[in-house]
């Protein structure tokens, strides 16, 4: 898998809180486990689907015959044609798929793409480099995230991928492009994600649950049998956890992944750094996190789930 462009740091996902030429890169966004943070998001204008004339088909066949990675015409701006999300992503089928099935956000999917700023200049390219990439579906930016779920497999699609879905205006990341990004993609295989049954509970806490002053409501699901030691804010913890949302989708899981994740307790979000402290080594809790201690109704954080969230924790070690 390539681990550079589209490449994902994975510690525990969701629970804490461009190169070209022969690069081997691929569209990422960075997360590490439930962490809280405060920068705003980058909300750049979007060009208008209207903002440029459709280009002939014929532009865009003399401009493969002399390369075949050529920017499109319609680089710059999507055309009135194009498909346009409420987030402001565009998109335009080149090419329709042969598959039925979608993929979904923890998915694997394989693709082929090129990619170029809206000026023109081509940042990557899997075609040039001759080998198409696997990742996962939610370890991307957030304009492919959204976007390779309207595909199926077979199709070629064109994505013009507004900044604030991207990299934005100024990134933070070294090398990254910056603006509005232009992909051409051909999804040719997904392989679906491992999943874990939600708790029968998921929807909200028990009646058994206890509920502490700031909202955090929890329940013991397995009591540990080692000493009755608490972790506290600043100590470094090793956990496994799953997390879900209250309709009962997993959006991450250091289980799955067969690794747990170790992080400074006043590094996450407010209900982990709470909830965590009341466990002994040993323990499994389940909590139920409101909104206002997780990221929020509306989370500012690309891709980080709404609203109340469930996880089932367990302490392996205070370091």
């Amino acid at each position: 898998m390539n681990r550079h462009l589209i490449s994902i740091v994975t510690v525990a996902a969701l629970a804490l809180g461009a190169g070209c030429g022969k690069k081997n890169e691929t569209p990422s966004t960075e997360t590490t486990p439930p962490v809280e943070t405060t920068a705003p998001p980058e909300t750049p204008p979007v060009a208008e689907a209207d903002a440029t004339p459709t280009p002939t088909p014929e532009a865009d066949t003399a401009m493969a015959a002399n390369d075949p990675l050529a920017a499109p015409a319609d680089v710059a701006a999507p055309p009135a044609d194009a498909e346009k999300t409420a987030t402001g992503l565009a998109s335009k089928v080149l090419t329709p798929g042969t598959g039925t099935d979608h993929p979904k956000k923890r998915d694997t999917v394989k693709v082929h793409y090129t990619g170029w700023t809206k000026d023109g200049k081509r940042f990557d390219s899997s075609v040039e480099r001759g080998e198409p990439t696997e990742f996962p579906l939610n370890a991307v930016i957030p304009g492919w995230t959204e976007g390779l779920q309207l595909m199926v497999v077979g199709e070629k699609r064109r994505f013009w991928i507004p900044a604030n879905l991207a990299y934005g205006d100024t990134p933070r990341r070294p090398g990254a492009p910056s603006g509005q990004l232009t992909f051409d993609v051909e999804l040719i295989g997904i392989t679906p994600a491992p999943s874990l049954p939600a708790p029968e509970d998921v929807a909200a806490a028990p009646a058994d649950a206890t509920t502490t002053e700031s909202g955090l409501a929890y329940k013991v699901i397995t009591k540990g049998e080692g000493e009755a030691k608490h972790p506290s804010a600043t100590d470094r913890v090793t956990v496994h956890y799953s997390g879900w949302t209250t309709d009962g989708e997993l959006f991450d899981s250091s289980v799955l992944r067969g690794s747990p994740a170790t992080f400074p307790l006043n590094g996450v979000i407010p209900g982990w750094t709470e909830g965590v402290q009341l466990m002994s080594v040993g323990d499994k809790f389940r909590f139920w996190i409101p909104g206002k201690l997780a990221y929020g109704d509306t989370p500012s954080r690309p891709g980080a789930p709404a609203g109340t969230l469930v996880f089932d924790v367990e302490l392996i070690k205070i370091n």
